[in-house]
Order: structure tokens, then C-alpha cells, then sequence
């Protein structure tokens, strides 16, 4: 595949400073030794307070970004990289931002047409718990997640009232903006879209019964079916959806749509991940080698779309 970025220096940003810094330190390494093997310039680059120096020391060309979560999935590193006029991947800052958010994200949604959980969100600085608890009117069982969080670190499913303040508590762990969800059952379904095109539609089997951080990054704790087990015109649908969610945040080379797909075909949108994991175990790599594109091949044409996405 032709490449813009050939004898180029492409500094591929990883881990970070956040609870996901783990998995992105898998993801970045996988991307890198992919990189390499294609015969790139390729300087690793572990993100942290000095990244403006490391950057302006290797003498980046164009970053690649392999970083989950804040300050690398919200917007926070693309809009350094904009000031630095260093090209890069993925989304820019306002899609970053606003994918990042699943508060903000699921109103994105519901402009579309597109259906989300019944769903109730508060800042915990703002109202306390006790107040929003009795506001809240969507019965158990619920999720209650931060807004603005991966890897569903800090995600309870509540099964009854009375977890709901310890769970609710626990999501203050990582944002002050608490989103509760109804509860949905159905298959677990996640539509990767390259370039804007959908990629087949992967089922989510976690042994567990919940797609938690145990299940998502420990080998065989969860089976992943490809075609999923969902029929022609609801894989054709979140397909759909899934391109629509990807051009109104303005994404770039990669990113991932998460979907409930219960009786009857009724599916609802989940959120949306514009820098999705590139591990051994991730599923865009999965869905991307069920039509016949390699990991090395898939790497190569995300870099392709790294770009500025301010004109000044």
C-alpha cells in the first residue's frame, strides 16, 4: 500500500497518565512493531508532562496515536498536536471531545434517529446523590458509568436500589458527570468502521456474562463471533448507524460503535470508541481480518489518514 509518511519520522504516542495507560502501552506496541516491520522511522513515545519536548527531540513528522482515554481520546493531545502543526490520527478535537463523552455523545445519537437506553445524567457537584436517586424514575436493573471514562473502568451494573449510591460513588471515581442507563438485555455488538466504512458487525460473548476490563484484556474470558449472531437487516442497520455516528463527530482512520441488539432486532447505541484498542485481543483488528485486511495493512491505512484538521 502507497504511503505518504514513508521516510518520514512517525512518533507513535502511548500510555500515558490515566487508569488505562496499561492497555494503551499494548496498543501502542503493537502499532510500533507493526510500523517497523513495514520498514517506517518509528520513535515509541511514552506521553507525560514533557511531551512537548519529546516531540520537539525526536523531530516528529506525524503522530501516530495509540493513547485511551483522557488526555489522549478527548481532544486534550489532538489540540496540542494542532498548535504544533504536527499531523496525526484518528479525529480531531471537537470529535475527540465529543466521543469521549457519552452524555454528549448519546444527544449526537438521538439527533440522528438513532435509539440510545432510557438514560439519566447528573454532576456529582452539582446535586448530591440522595437527590438525584430520588429523581431518578428508570426502574433497576441500571449501569451507572462515568461520562467520561474507557475500558468500563468504574462501571457497576446495579441490580437493586440499594447499590445505587455505592455504585454511583464509585464513578465519581473518574468524573464529576454520572450517566445511569437502563439496563438492556441482547447480545453485545460493536460495528469498526475504517475510513468511514462499517466493518462486519462482531458479537461480544463475555464467559462472565459482563464485557468488564477482566473479560475485554484476559485471553479466553470472552468469545468474539464474526458474522454476528444477528440478522441481515439488523447488522445492515447498526452498520448504517454506525457511519452516520462517524461522519457527525468529523472521526478519521479508525474508531468503534458499540450496540445492544435485544428481541426482534431492537438495537440501541452504546457510545463510541475514536481511538479503539490494537491489541492481540482488540476487536477492530478482528472485524478488519474477517474481510481479509491484516493488522499491517490495517496499521498502514489509519497512518494514511493522519492529517491537520485546522487551517490557519
Amino acid at each position: 500500500m502507497a504511503t505518504n509518511w514513508k521516510g518520514k519520522k512517525i512518533g507513535v504516542l502511548m500510555g500515558g497518565v490515566t487508569k488505562e495507560r496499561e492497555i494503551s502501552l499494548r496498543t501502542g506496541n503493537a502499532i510500533s512493531a507493526s510500523l517497523k516491520r513495514m520498514g517506517h522511522n518509528v520513535a515509541d513515545i511514552d506521553v507525560g508532562s514533557d511531551i512537548v519536548d519529546r516531540l520537539k527531540a525526536e523531530s516528529v513528522d506525524v503522530a501516530f496515536i495509540a493513547l485511551h482515554g483522557k488526555f489522549g481520546e478527548d481532544g486534550c493531545i489532538q489540540g496540542l498536536l494542532e498548535m504544533m502543526r504536527i499531523p496525526y490520527t484518528g479525529g480531531g478535537v471537537m470529535g475527540s471531545s465529543v466521543g469521549m463523552d457519552k452524555i454528549v455523545c448519546d444527544m449526537v445519537a438521538m439527533q440522528l434517529g438513532i435509539p440510545t437506553p432510557r438514560e439519566l445524567a447528573f454532576n456529582i457537584k452539582e446535586e448530591s446523590v440522595e437527590s438525584f436517586i430520588g429523581r431518578l424514575t428508570i426502574p433497576v436493573p441500571l449501569i451507572v458509568k462515568p461520562s467520561r471514562e474507557g475500558s468500563t473502568i468504574n462501571m457497576t451494573i446495579v441490580k437493586s436500589s440499594d447499590e445505587l449510591p455505592r455504585a454511583i460513588n464509585a464513578a465519581a471515581g473518574s468524573d464529576d458527570k454520572i450517566i445511569v442507563q437502563e439496563y438492556l438485555a441482547g447480545k453485545e455488538i460493536t460495528v469498526g468502521l475504517l475510513n468511514g466504512r462499517a466493518l462486519p458487525p462482531l458479537e461480544i460473548a463475555p464467559k462472565s456474562g459482563f464485557y468488564d476490563y477482566a473479560s475485554k484484556y484476559t485471553k479466553g474470558a470472552t468469545e468474539y463471533i464474526i458474522p454476528a449472531r444477528i440478522s441481515s437487516k439488523a447488522a445492515e442497520r447498526i452498520q448504517e448507524w454506525s457511519v452516520a455516528v462517524f461522519g457527525a463527530l468529523d472521526c478519521s482512520g479508525t474508531a468503534r460503535c458499540d450496540y445492544i441488539v435485544g428481541e426482534n432486532d431492537r438495537a440501541f447505541f452504546l457510545e463510541i470508541n475514536t481511538i479503539p484498542g490494537m491489541t492481540e485481543l482488540s476487536l477492530v483488528p478482528k472485524a478488519a481480518a474477517h474481510i481479509g485486511i491484516s493488522f499491517d495493512q490495517l496499521v498502514e491505512e489509519i497512518l494514511n489518514t493522519a492529517a491537520l484538521k485546522v487551517n490557519v
